[in-house]
């Protein structure tokens, strides 16, 4: 299988669960429950995983962050987030540059 970068963007949109960052250790964590993560983690800094992984450029344009998703794979939940092959074929392709995108709520 041909892996495209529509297909990384495709997986990336499909991770599953939440990131906060743990205000006492300066780590993010990973919960499948925005109500799992305790005071140490304020609720306005609980994103989806899938929003996570992106990190804005400019007002429209996010890059597909390698350490972010790095971030989640050192957390070896890889099957309950939802790590697919498309993601992993991304990491390990670091010659080619980061994706970016323009991204926008579709609503």
């Amino acid at each position: 299988m041909r892996i495209t970068s529509e297909l990384i963007c495709q997986a990336a949109d499909q991770l599953k669960g939440f990131v906060g960052l743990n205000r006492k250790t300066g780590q993010y964590i990973v919960r499948f429950s925005e109500d799992s993560f305790g005071m140490d983690v304020a609720d306005d800094g609980i994103i989806a995983t899938a929003e996570f992984v992106w990190q804005p450029v400019d007002q429209q344009t996010m890059t597909l962050s390698r350490r972010r998703i790095q971030l989640l794979l050192d957390q070896n939940i890889d099957e309950r987030i939802n790590i697919t092959e498309p993601l992993r074929a991304y990491m390990r392709r670091v010659e080619i540059p980061q994706i970016s995108a323009v991204r926008s709520l579709v609503g």
